[in-house]
């Protein structure tokens, strides 16, 4: 009886504190802005700048355990031949397949000169994988096998084109098309500026409609289908290289950041801008996703 009463009054303390029966399982949103909060300090990330270089030694060494593939390529761009870095951690399931969660985590080389740090527009979704990784690692998953895919110029070198942009994704695409690998992956999600504290995911409408179907599924089961799809939006983003492969793919996205967007691609894109409440959300929505996807 004493034991019952205790439960029973554990579960009352977090009804009153606010939080659900389970909340303490629920995604560490705290872990996934610290993770951000120490890459945005890392400074501009733009390609061929000093602060790219140690964005990619920040995680080469932060994914040393789980043996990080680096995929690297030079692209040719408005500026000429530029050296790029994509960066693959595998975490291995039992079932045959793959699920591919991805962000890009440079900034925009045209902004190199107003110390744009993309908190929101790359460090975010950089630190949310982080996050990720630590609720993958060290066991053997029940379900597919999971790739976590940081992408590197995502952003255009000059002006954005199908040409001058998403450079990581397009190679990346065109590589796994050649070897195989594209014909294993079940779904790619891509998360992209949606640390926003004020967040407001949109339906982009290039995803495809049944993984947009169990992202909404994932956000009601947490009571959090008040902060995705709204709105209707297309939207040129590191998805598309394998929508047009005809991958499973969503990107997960909220472009209205700030008061008419105005902390996009400017140097108030600054980490007092994001929330780990609004990262805590999205690592919820995308790990029960990950889940429905495996059930499917």
């Amino acid at each position: 009886m004493r034991s019952r009463f205790a439960v029973l009054f554990c579960l009352a303390v977090l009804c009153v504190a606010g939080y659900p029966a389970g909340a303490q399982g629920r995604f560490n949103g705290e872990k996934a802005y610290e993770y951000a909060k120490t890459f945005a300090a890392i400074g501009p990330r733009w390609p061929t700048g000093p602060g790219h270089v140690k964005a990619e030694a920040f995680l080469r060494n932060h994914f040393k355990q789980d043996k990080v593939e680096e995929d690297t390529f030079t692209a040719n761009t408005p500026i000429g031949p530029v050296m790029l870095h994509n960066f693959v951690v595998r975490f291995p399931g039992k079932k045959d397949g793959i699920i591919v969660l991805g962000t890009h985590y440079e900034t925009n080389y045209p902004l190199r000169n107003i110390n744009f740090v993309g908190a929101n527009d790359g460090a975010a979704t950089t630190g949310l994988l982080m996050a990720i990784a630590d609720q993958l690692r060290g066991k053997k998953l029940d379900g597919y096998s999971v790739w976590l895919v940081f992408f590197d110029g995502e952003e255009a070198i000059e002006h954005w084109s199908g040409s001058d942009s998403t450079y990581g994704s397009r190679h990346l695409a065109a590589k796994w098309g050649g070897d195989g690998t594209l014909g294993k992956i079940k779904a790619f999600m891509l998360a992209d500026m949606i640390g926003d504290k004020d967040l407001d995911i949109q339906r982009e409408s290039n995803s495809t409609g049944w993984l947009v179907d169990l992202v909404r599924q994932a956000a009601k089961k947490f009571g959090d289908e008040k902060y995705f799809f709204k709105s209707d939006e297309p939207v040129e983003d590191d998805h598309l290289p394998f929508v047009k492969r005809g991958v499973p793919s969503i990107d997960v996205i909220d472009l209205d950041y700030g008061p008419n967007n105005s902390y996009h691609h400017t140097a108030q894109d600054t980490m007092d801008k994001v929330s780990a409440r609004s990262l805590g959300i999205d690592g919820d929505v995308l790990m029960e996703t990950i889940r429905l996807i495996d059930q499917r």
